[in-house]
């Protein structure tokens, strides 16, 4: 591997691991370690001195190509890997909110054996999550000796972030190669790296990180899984084909016409803005060069109806403030539709769920609602709808 001084882990090695994050990595001159359990992508890794990542935009695209970078199987080779941790300067990780706290123990243990003379590590979580480092952070420190947490801020800065790139899925011969949309945007908080944050080109600093990933969760992601969902519904097999539906089109323009409302509301974001960033997405969603199966984007239906995710999340707020969520509610019951898709153990659960449960019981345990929420009303309807025509 060539010689650098700034060296980065990053956990994850999917498609966004080594696509989107990887990528800002090597471009910022880091010599970057994948960490990952899946030995066939880590003996790939390791064999191949580099790979491609193709940007796909409206208007062209390009190509960059990755090098100075290894691989370690987190199973089988955790000293190893605690001994990267404990000499870089950037973990990162792009597995997935559930996973987090199974990557937490190796990286307390780098963190636990990293010198004080060095600054302190930086871990920036890359998940569709609202506070995803908050959550891994608080993971790292159950597992880290309770008598070194007092010094614990002298070896490690966590800062949230928000990522918005669509990558979708990919050829099945394409190797370590990733094909990405162009458009993209990171932004990280600053003030916990308190004057001294990791020198990463592309990343947008910003002292206030929430209106950016409530805009980004509450406008791609839920636009992303209304096509989805609805397209799922109607037999549509890519995101792009269910936007070429006109039913469809206008389902996702109404559910994030109505998130926009309350991010504009609660953030003070100018309408004109919004209704911009609003247009954009729909153009990028709808990019037949970025064509993903309705049943990828749908997968893990109870995490989406989270009561901080991309449908109950603001359907919640427009609720509590006398708004309409309508569109919301409508997309909400195409995801409790989601049931007993092939490879997806989430939509088997949801199904038993929905079957074993009252509404109200399904109200509160898949979407965190309490009964004096004004939004619980509403979703129990959704969900005795579904419910009966599943008896039907």
């Amino acid at each position: 591997m060539a010689s650098t001084d700034k060296k980065a882990v990053h956990f994850g090695a999917g498609n966004i691991g080594r696509g989107f994050v990887a990528c800002f990595l090597h471009e910022s001159g880091y010599q970057v370690t994948f960490a990952d359990v899946m030995d066939d992508i880590v003996n790939k890794l390791n064999s191949t001195p580099s790979y491609k990542v193709n940007e796909v935009g409206v208007d062209g695209g390009d190509t960059k190509t990755i090098t100075n970078y290894k691989a370690i199987n987190s199973k089988y080779n955790e000293a190893e890997l605690v001994d990267e941790i404990a000499t870089s300067d950037v973990v990162t990780c792009s597995v997935g909110p559930n996973i987090l706290k199974f990557i937490a123990p190796v990286i307390a243990k780098g963190i636990d054996k990293r010198s004080e003379d060095m600054k302190p590590l930086a871990v920036i979580a890359c998940e569709n999550m609202i506070g995803a480092t908050d959550a891994l952070a608080e993971h790292i420190k159950k597992n880290s000796p309770t008598d070194r947490l007092d010094t614990h801020h002298l070896r490690a800065a966590y800062a949230n972030s928000a990522i918005d790139r669509i990558v979708p899925a990919q050829d099945p011969n394409a190797g370590l190669d990733v094909t990405l949309e162009q458009f993209y945007e990171w932004v990280v908080e600053e003030p916990p790296f308190n004057g001294s944050r990791p020198a990463i080109d592309g990343i947008k600093w910003t002292d206030n990180l929430k209106p950016f990933i409530e805009r980004k969760l509450f406008t791609v992601n839920t636009s992303h899984a209304t096509a989805a969902y609805f397209g799922y519904n109607r037999k549509k097999k890519t995101v792009d084909d269910a936007m070429r539906d006109k039913a469809i089109k206008a389902q996702v323009n109404a559910a994030i016409t109505e998130t926009a409302s309350i991010l504009v509301k609660k953030h003070g974001i100018p309408q004109s803005e919004q209704d911009a960033y609003k247009e954009k997405i729909i153009k990028r969603i709808s990019n037949p060069h970025l064509a993903d199966a309705v049943e990828r984007v749908g997968r893990a239906p109870l995490r989406k109806l989270g009561r901080n995710e991309r449908f109950i999340g603001p359907a919640f707020e427009l609720a509590e403030e006398g708004m309409t969520c309508t569109a919301l509610l409508e997309a909400a019951e195409m995801v409790f539709r989601f049931q007993n898709v092939e490879g997806d153990d989430e939509s088997k659960e949801l199904a038993t769920l929905m079957a074993e449960n009252s509404a109200e019981q399904v109200a509160q345990k898949v979407c965190g609602l309490k009964s004096a929420d004004k939004l619980y009303p509403k979703v129990v309807e959704v969900i005795k709808k579904v419910q009966a025509d599943s008896e039907d």
